[in-house]
This record gives C-alpha cells, structure tokens and sequence, in this order.
C-alpha cells in the first residue's frame, strides 16, 4: 500500500512577491521549486508544523494568515495532501540551510519556474487572489 502524507506550505508574500525554494539535491523532486514547508506531524495543527518548518529550514518566524489551497497529489511513491497558506514574516530573513536556491517573484513570474506538481494549483490560486 502506499503511503500518504500531510504537508504545509507557506507562500511568503512580502512586498508584492513570493518567496520560491528550489529543492536540494538530495531530496525527492531535487531542483524543482516549491513553497517552502513540510510534513505535519503527530499531534500538530497545520499552522503549528507550518511555523516550525519554516522556523527550520529558513530560520526566520512566520504568521499564518489565511488558506490558499488544499491539493492531493499521486506520486509514485505515495499521495500527499499539501495545504499552503499566506504567510508574512514576523522576525528574521530567510536563510538557504536545506533549499539550494530562492528566489522573490511577482505573481505574473511565478509560471518561468518548474514547480512541484502538488504546488501548481496553489500558483493558479495566487493568480486569481493577488491580481
């Protein structure tokens, strides 16, 4: 059987753009772009794993506003439910510590990436929402 897993995802606007993150090399999905975030674990709301994510691997701290999207994807290895939401940050400035690059685009720039499957509708959401 294959497994399933909850994620979060934060778009991070600030000044009109969007932080982007660019999967490391040694990950699944190594080089395309995602919102930065990750698994959700036991006992955690999906704001709190949100948070501590971004916490983690960018080392600044973020407020959680409203949802964008809630997606399921198939990949091979399992499905995955990825729910992103707005973010802004609060304190810090993004630091690379497990992304290989980043990136702040405008919403109209966002589709000159290769984003993860699972983050596609939730470009297409921003679309509507931040025009």
């Amino acid at each position: 059987m294959k497994r399933h897993i909850d994620v979060v995802g934060a778009v991070i606007v600030q000044d009109g753009l969007i932080l982007c993150a660019q999967r490391g090399g040694d990950s699944g999905l190594a080089g395309l772009w995602e919102f930065p975030g990750g698994k959700i674990e036991s006992g955690e709301s999906k704001q709190a794993a949100l948070k501590r994510e971004i916490t983690e691997e960018l080392q600044c701290t973020i407020e959680v506003g409203p949802e964008v999207v809630t997606t399921l994807h198939e990949y091979e290895h399992g499905s995955l439910t990825l729910t992103t939401y707005y973010c802004h940050i609060v304190q810090g400035t993004p630091q690379l510590t497990e992304h290989s690059s980043m990136k702040w685009l405008r919403p109209d720039e966002l589709d000159a990436l290769e984003w993860a499957p699972a983050d596609i509708p939730a470009i297409a959401q921003l679309r509507i929402d931040l025009n």
